[in-house]
């Protein structure tokens, strides 16, 4: 039996009951603690999904306007002369 068995294990003579309460009391409070964090993480996922669904509407957007552009408009950088010259 290793020392976690030991310690969890009620002591000679101890009150079952009384052991068996506190160590449903510790795994409700670790449950409860659980709960916390899924929920916390439920609600990052929303928002990143949220702002996932944002991004791609904009990109979309983005896209028709590119696409919209007549093609003389649209220029590279790289066939503009540098302000310097």
């Amino acid at each position: 039996m290793s020392r976690e068995e030991q310690a969890a294990a009620p002591a000679p003579g101890a009150d079952r009951e009384s052991t068996l309460a506190g160590r449903v009391g510790e795994l409700e409070l670790k449950l409860l603690d659980a709960e916390d964090g899924l929920e916390q993480l439920n609600r990052t996922v929303y928002r990143q999904q949220q702002e996932l669904d944002r991004l791609q509407r904009e990109l979309v957007m983005l896209r028709q306007q590119l696409a919209s552009l007549p093609s003389g408009e649209f220029r590279s950088l790289r066939d503009e002369i540098p302000p310097h010259y």
